[in-house]
């Protein structure tokens, strides 16, 4: 909040105790970015890119009519940053905050 830029490769991944349905908003966010939703088991399932600066309307981590809508971890980068790594549903992510016994990619 409050950041006027964001370079390249950075972010914050935001990670719940549990999958759960989220929503995000852009108060106080000065700067556009993109919000990337992993499930549980490390997998993209929603990206909403260039998110508006200031704006309060809530950004669903889901599309309408996912059927799994829980989310784990949502990783916050500068607007465009998405498209410039290529980043799509369906990819996956490794991260020590994922169960191995779950994860898609698990750490080793």
């Amino acid at each position: 909040m409050f950041r006027r830029n964001l370079p390249a490769g950075e972010g914050m991944l935001f990670v719940y105790p549990e999958p759960q349905p989220v929503s995000f908003w852009m108060r106080n966010t000065l700067i556009p970015l993109d919000l990337i939703f992993f499930d549980e088991t490390g997998v993209i399932r929603h990206i909403h890119r260039n998110a508006r600066p200031l704006d309060e309307t809530p950004i669903p981590g889901a599309a309408v009519g996912d059927p799994r809508p829980d989310r784990l971890m949502v990783l916050e980068i500068a607007g465009g940053e998405a498209a410039r790594l290529g980043l799509a549903a369906g990819q996956q992510l490794a991260h020590p905050a994922l169960d191995r016994a779950g994860a898609a990619w698990p750490c080793r």
